[in-house]
């Protein structure tokens, strides 16, 4: 199974861990990349990935993220087939770089899509063509849970 995160799904662990959803994501963050570690499924990553950790104010983050990309099975570029199907995504409501992210994701051929932003699931399965979902969804549908 390939998968993409997206930037905050990278950047969850730093957020506010007393919050139960918060902690429940980042464990289901980390689970996906052990599962990576451990090739039990292939991480995309994509140029915008790179540009936006780039921007990425601690230092200490930036270079935990960016461990990641030696990982990754392939890493998408921004080239102009990325740029016309974000394109669409922006036309259908979602903001330039998350819509770089999911079509990085579609163009990298990814079985899912992982974000925490909820705004932009909803949107991203109002236009559809992408399979999206939060971390601990996605750890379902990696692991199978509800296949009885």
């Amino acid at each position: 199974m390939r998968i993409y995160l997206d930037l905050c799904c990278f950047n969850r662990p730093y957020d506010d861990q007393l919050q139960t959803r918060i902690r429940i994501e980042t464990e289901a963050k980390l689970l996906l990349q052990q599962k990576v570690a451990y090739d039990e499924c292939q991480l995309l990553w994509s140029s915008i990935l790179d540009f936006e950790c780039s921007q990425n104010p601690y230092e200490e983050h930036r270079i935990a993220i960016l461990q990641w990309r030696h990982l990754a099975c392939e890493i998408i570029m921004a080239d102009k087939q990325v740029v016309q199907l974000a394109h669409k995504f922006v036309q259908g409501g979602v903001g330039e770089f998350d819509a770089l992210h999911a079509a990085s994701s579609v163009l990298g051929r990814s079985d899912v899509f992982i974000t925490t932003d909820d705004r932009l699931l909803k949107k991203l399965q109002k236009i559809g063509g992408i399979v999206a979902m939060l971390p601990q969804d996605a750890l379902a549908f990696l692991e199978k849970w509800y296949e009885n």
